[in-house]
């Protein structure tokens, strides 16, 4: 499936619109959904193709399991948005399935159908900012009105394009809720630019906004798990995160930090040092 520009690039705001439209005529109204939802996935080269493919399974399960289906139902409006975003670098992003309503089984079923219809890419470094950033610029061409959500998982700090924490802030301002799945397997490719403590990094730096959470992943064998019970919790309705659905066995639930402690810019430091290493080294 070919790349999808920028979203940010081409998008009419609601105002330039009307403009446009002239007198008299207005936008299409949105549609209500609970929850509009941008599934925002790591496919660094960092991560081997067979994980590659575990996550692509995993969100495809998820989306289809009948305590997800139970959730969506449970809604105000019994229905959400989704679109799903494979990222990387700061120049790699790209819709796999653009929006998407989802009331039921079969709707759910045709986001699979779409997900599975070809093999995931990878690329080069690790933007979460440029994620991050390309996730809420899709919210203005979504055609859906909800909650706004961005759900982002990867296996590395930021260590390309702006900090972090400056795009989250940006995106918390604006109403968006930013929600994380750090990925800590070690199972993939040998990294030099591996870091302990993903989890803090992600709770200090990624997450943010109105009952942020996220569920680290220390073993590929609760994936499909952490990503279930990541949609329902999203899914529930002001539950608290923290102690709703708990199962003995289940990956926790951490809260967004109220303070940041982890150095936000550990990724860059780390990519930096490596280059230097490597030029002294020649």
């Amino acid at each position: 499936m070919a790349a999808v520009a920028r979203a940010g690039h081409g998008v009419l705001g609601a105002a330039a619109l009307a403009v446009l439209l002239g007198p008299g005529l207005s936008p299409v109204e949105a549609e209500p959904v609970d929850v509009q939802l941008v599934l925002a996935v790591d496919v660094s080269l960092s991560m081997s193709p067979d994980e590659l493919e575990i996550q692509r399974r995993g969100y495809a399960a998820a989306l289809i399991h009948d305590s997800v289906l139970e959730a969506i139902a449970g809604g105000a409006h019994g229905r959400i948005a989704v679109t799903y975003v494979e990222w990387a670098g700061v120049s790699m992003q790209r819709v796999v399935v653009p929006w998407t309503a989802i009331s039921g089984r079969s709707d759910a079923e045709s986001v699979v159908e779409k997900l599975s219809a070809g093999p995931p890419n990878s690329a080069r470094r690790t933007s979460i900012s440029a994620a991050l950033e390309f996730g809420g610029d899709l919210f203005a061409e979504s055609g859906f009105e909800g909650k706004r959500v961005i759900d982002v998982s990867g296996d590395g700090p930021n260590n390309q394009g702006a900090p972090v924490t400056l795009v989250r802030d940006r995106l918390v301002r604006q109403g968006i809720t930013i929600n994380g799945l750090p990925l800590m397997t070690r199972g993939g490719f040998s990294s030099v630019f591996d870091v302990a403590d993903l989890d803090r990094y992600y709770g200090d730096c990624v997450i943010g906004g109105p009952g942020a959470f996220m569920i680290p992943v220390n073993d590929w064998t609760q994936f499909p798990e952490a990503v279930r019970r990541k949609l329902v919790l999203k899914l529930a309705g002001g539950a608290s995160p923290s102690g709703a659905f708990a199962v003995a066995g289940d990956p926790p639930v951490v809260l967004a930090a109220a303070e940041p402690a982890a150095d936000c810019l550990l990724g860059e430091k780390v990519w930096r040092d490596r280059l230097w290493r490597y030029e002294g080294d020649r």
